[in-house]
């Protein structure tokens, strides 16, 4: 693969960059998520350039806010357990997925099947885990029989949906379009508003970024072509500060003032504004714009876009994620220590979900072929037209 994404490498790369490289950024963020970016520099000597311990070091089976879980050491979150649960759903259906999809396999698969969590060091059920934004779903759809379609309305609006919706961009590869439709439809299942709005976009994102000669700015694009109300409007001002900075350090604080008016959180992220994760056509989810704002200052490197996210603080596992997704999808190199070290110490297999995922985007790929040829040949019956192929 190149060092910097400028949309090379095959399918079967472009998952596997995507699904580690999405791994990689929640590991690195983890440890400095919910902090300042001055927090930050104060705490590690400077900015962080890889893997960190955690923040309290030795205490942090104790300390507050972030006791139990140990975040840091190249521990991955709750951002890659829900990616791979969600591949593990696409396993099974090997299909486009829907709101139904969660309600059926996704929310079955949290609540009932032990899996190795890195950060409780610990086989829990997932859903021991997952925040509550997660948790709604098995409360709404198990417990509630809610239909699955409407069930994330009246959940907070956050990134919950949005942070596990590259495996949906993997599966439409070069169908942005596509991605996003899709996405809507399984995030109605967890989220509404903006929140559902960001996983559209986001999944258009990884499926643009999988385009052959793809580029940072052609993912940017494909974005503003799909989302609507403050997620285009807070896409395109962090986009325009960010295609000013090639360098993360001089970009942190000009993105997040650029992100701010359409963030609900407020400046304290650890003390959410009054209207905080409400829903708003005039707002946006923070991680999602700063994730391409990072991809497009980085020139779609990884390495480069990747600690912006992480040194960007606040949700930064989520932003890294993101981040980490998109260079991964452009055919960027995943620098392999970090990897290895995540892998590691996460007791996961970061390959297998990428290449159970490609074998299943084959056959869906097959299936739209067969479904589309199907299709044109009635329409030419319909309208006496001559079929395509």
């Amino acid at each position: 693969m190149t060092p910097k994404g400028e949309g090379t490498g095959t399918l079967d790369e472009r998952i596997g960059g995507a699904l580690v490289g999405a791994a990689v950024g929640d590991a690195l963020g983890g440890p400095v998520e919910g902090y300042s970016p001055e927090q930050i520099a104060e705490r590690h000597g400077g900015r962080v350039h890889g893997v960190v311990g955690p923040w309290n070091g030795d205490a942090w089976p104790t300390a507050r806010p972030i006791a139990p879980y140990h975040k840091g050491d190249g521990h991955v979150t709750d951002d890659t357990l829900m990616t791979h649960a969600l591949v593990r759903v696409y396993a099974t259906v090997r299909d486009h997925l829907d709101a139904y999809a969660v309600a059926e396999h996704l929310v079955p698969d949290l609540m009932t099947t032990p899996r190795w969590i890195p950060e409780l060091e610990a086989e829990a059920l997932p859903l021991q885990r997952i925040f509550l934004a997660e948790k709604w779903m098995v409360a709404r759809l198990h417990y509630g029989h809610v239909d699955p379609r409407e069930a994330g309305t009246g959940n907070i609006v956050n990134c919950g949906a949005a942070m596990y919706m590259a495996p949906v961009g993997l599966v439409n590869a070069a169908n942005p379009a596509g991605a996003y439709a899709e996405a809507l439809d399984i995030a109605g299942a967890h989220q509404s508003s903006y929140g559902r709005e960001a996983a559209g976009v986001f999944a258009a994102a990884v499926a643009a970024a999988c385009s052959p000669g793809a580029t940072p700015g052609s993912v940017v694009a494909a974005c503003l072509a799909l989302a609507k109300d403050g997620t285009r409007a807070a896409v395109e001002a962090v986009c325009e500060v960010a295609s000013r900075h090639t360098d993360f350090e001089s970009a942190l604080v000009p993105l997040r003032r650029a992100v701010a008016p359409f963030d609900t959180v407020g400046p304290d992220y650890r003390s959410p504004s009054l209207g905080a994760r409400r829903p708003s056509r005039l707002h946006s989810i923070e991680e999602l714009p700063i994730a391409l704002g990072m991809l497009l200052v980085s020139g779609g490197d990884f390495r480069h876009a990747v600690l912006g996210s992480v040194n960007y603080g606040r949700d930064c596992d989520s932003i890294a994620t993101m981040a980490g997704a998109l260079a991964g999808a452009l055919g960027a190199e995943v620098p392999h220590d970090w990897a290895k070290t995540v892998a590691e110490s996460s007791r996961l297999d970061l390959d297998a979900p990428a290449r159970t995922l490609a074998e299943v985007t084959r056959e869906i790929f097959d299936r739209d072929v067969h479904r589309r040829r199907a299709h044109e040949a009635a329409y030419a019956a319909l309208a006496g037209a001559p079929c395509s192929g």
